[in-house]
């Protein structure tokens, strides 16, 4: 433990140390801006991730600096989207930082959530991402519906139609011609291809049978019976 009169140095074990994240999307831009900004900010640490940040997989630092963060640690980025890979992705992070005791801040939009003027300020985030869930939950809801409304369940397309059905089946009675390369030429997988034919067979006996014509004998019968 640090002396309580001694300001100058951090105690990693209670907290208390400015930790900063810096990340770039491609190995050809450049983390300085990022670096300076954050040294300014008076971050004793800083890593720094060069990655896509498509997932959480993908950014291995982001992983080691969660670890390492402790109760009464300040998480400092030079801008929220580096951050987070989408509004969702930053508002979860943060919650988690929160729930450790961890502040956050955000020097580009000037965000402190260790005060409350910068816990107001991301709380309106936290609602704007909720909202951007729930619009897209809405709208998914309102295309199934519209897709069931006109006789489609939703889910992927068939891999393969009712012409490649019919072809596929004329190809079959060939025996020099193999499923494994019936597959390779839909560029369908085995599985796949038994499945779609599976999935024609159910959907053509399911299908009504088609109204009798009624012969001249019958015609002839029945109009017999009436007289």
């Amino acid at each position: 433990m640090r002396d309580p009169a001694d300001k100058g140095t951090l105690d990693i074990v209670s907290g208390g140390m400015r930790i900063g994240y810096a990340r770039v999307s491609t190995v050809d831009q450049n983390l300085e801006l990022q670096h300076d900004a954050l040294a300014r900010a008076g971050c004793v640490q800083v890593y720094e991730e060069k990655a896509s940040g498509k997932s959480k997989a993908g950014r291995p630092e982001l992983a080691n600096m969660m670890r390492a963060l402790r109760k009464g640690d300040t998480l400092i980025v030079w801008r929220l989207d580096r951050l987070g890979r989408s509004l969702v992705d930053l508002v979860q992070i943060v919650d988690e930082l929160a729930g450790r005791g961890v502040a956050f801040e955000s020097l580009s939009e000037k965000i402190d959530t260790s005060t409350a003027q910068g816990r107001m300020f991301f709380g309106f985030i936290a609602a704007m991402a909720q909202y951007q869930r729930d619009v897209i939950s809405e709208n998914t809801l309102a295309g199934l519906k519209a897709a069931r409304a006109r006789g489609r369940n939703g889910g992927r397309p068939p891999a393969l139609d009712d012409a490649a059905i019919k072809e596929i089946r004329v190809l079959m009675k060939s025996p020099d011609i193999s499923m494994a390369s019936i597959a390779k030429r839909y560029g369908v997988s085995k599985p796949t291809l038994y499945n779609s034919l599976k999935r024609a067979e159910k959907k053509e006996a399911e299908k009504p049978a088609p109204a009798r014509k009624r012969t001249s004998a019958n015609s002839s019968r029945s109009r017999s019976n009436t007289r």
